[in-house]
């Protein structure tokens, strides 16, 4: 295997991975059990610090 292959390789597996990775994100972020911590959470910023 030369150095080329192997960067070849490694590139796809990297592809591969941060595609798995972005796509167990989205599930995450968009199940249902989520969702009234997220709107919670987007009222942060909101609220009065007093």
């Amino acid at each position: 295997m030369t150095l080329q292959s192997l960067g070849e390789l490694l590139g796809s597996i990297w592809t591969v991975w941060a595609v798995l990775v972005f796509a167990g994100i989205a599930f995450w972020a968009w199940r249902p059990a989520n969702r009234r911590r997220f709107e919670k959470d987007s009222h942060i910023p909101l609220n009065d610090d007093r």
